[in-house]
């Protein structure tokens, strides 16, 4: 059993539960940044530089297998310290990399919550909203919608958008801020004590640094004012990055992100449309398309107005999305098995025609 004190110690970088034994000459940190050179990490009393071990670093390892922001790690005793082993992630959210190679990337791992920011300005749009909710469900942490820049509209328009969101997100904790005002982020701060972990994510502008300074009580991360055409702001936060509060938690910051673009395991029925799923239960037919089918449930919700035209497209668009997601990884498995045999049975022929060397 590890020592007392190393657990009090661990618990102020989030660490819940008992603590896995170590070997002699090692001991246990968590990633607090990554950067093209390496990781920065924290065991709790000091913060300090940190590699990667080699097998990680191989092309072909899977970006989740590899050391992210928010791991638990095992290093080992060497300088400069090693990053030997990931311990079990009790929560990991992640997201489809940009590009046409199908690669998942980490946004962040051991979280309790995502904070999804969006701003009372031309930030707003229910629709992203959506897209935040279905990757997060999967991830083993809960989502709170915060709607930043409340103090820049008018009471009337705060109301009718927060009513606009809770429709297209129904169920969602949904909580209206000025990230600029300690007393009021005040509710955020249930979210963030000693051993919580959280992670802030939305668009660039949307506050996220502002709102991880005044958590602080400082001005640690620079801020810039958004454009006035699109309310979008410029990418002061540059990587993912995790700081302790004074009020015990940790928390996440991170770049904005531009797309939110699926990896194809998400599910939709649990993310914010169980409405849909509920209905599709009373349908005729077990496998119901929700088209011409008779004795559709769902085609008569949206006939009669029960179901918003809105909301039925939507779950479409991201059905869509997330199938074609799904296919592209199916794809790339069925390519890197067949690359495996091939491999397999040249390393074959060359030894029969050469012999081992």
């Amino acid at each position: 059993m590890q020592p007392i004190h190393d657990h009090a110690r661990l618990t102020a970088i989030g660490w819940r539960g008992d603590l896995p034994d170590v070997a002699p000459g090692q001991r246990l940190a968590r990633v607090v940044a990554q950067h093209r050179n390496g990781y920065r990490v924290h065991d709790g009393a000091m913060e300090f530089a940190a590699q990667p071990a080699p097998r990680f670093l191989r092309r072909d390892v899977d970006p989740v297998e590899r050391p992210a922001v928010g791991d638990f790690i095992v290093l080992a005793g060497t300088v400069p310290p090693v990053i030997e082993k990931i311990l079990p992630r009790r929560s990991l959210l992640a997201r489809a990399a940009a590009g046409e190679r199908h690669r998942r990337q980490v946004i962040a791992a051991n979280i309790d919550t995502v904070f999804v920011l969006m701003g009372l300005d031309g930030d707003f749009n229910p629709r992203r909203i959506e897209r935040y909710l279905v990757l997060i469900e999967g991830s083993g942490a809960r989502a709170v919608v915060v709607l930043t820049k409340f103090d820049k509209v008018e009471n009337a328009a705060s109301t009718a958008m927060r009513a606009e969101l809770a429709a297209a997100a129904p169920g969602a904790q949904i909580l209206a801020i000025n990230a600029k005002d300690a007393a009021s982020i005040a509710p955020l701060l249930a979210y963030l004590q000693p051993g919580d972990s959280a992670v802030l994510v939305g668009s660039s502008g949307a506050g996220k640094s502002t709102l991880t300074n005044t958590l602080l009580g400082v001005q640690r991360h620079a801020t810039a004012a958004v454009r006035g055409h699109d309310s979008r702001g410029r990418h002061t936060t540059t990587h993912r990055a995790l700081v302790q509060l004074p009020s015990g938690g940790c928390l996440i910051d991170t770049p904005g992100m531009r797309e939110i673009k699926f990896t194809g395991n998400e599910e939709l029925g649990a993310a914010n449309f169980a409405d849909i799923e509920t209905l599709a239960l009373d349908c005729r037919f077990g496998d119901c398309g929700h088209g011409n089918e008779p004795g559709c449930a769902v085609r008569a919700a949206r006939e009669s107005g029960e179901l918003d035209a809105e909301r039925w497209q939507a779950w479409l668009k991201l059905r869509g999305e997330i199938a074609a997601a799904g296919d592209a990884l199916e794809a790339q498995l069925k390519r890197k098995s067949a690359a495996r045999v091939q491999n397999k049975a040249l390393g074959k022929r060359l030894v029969e025609k050469y012999g081992r060397r």
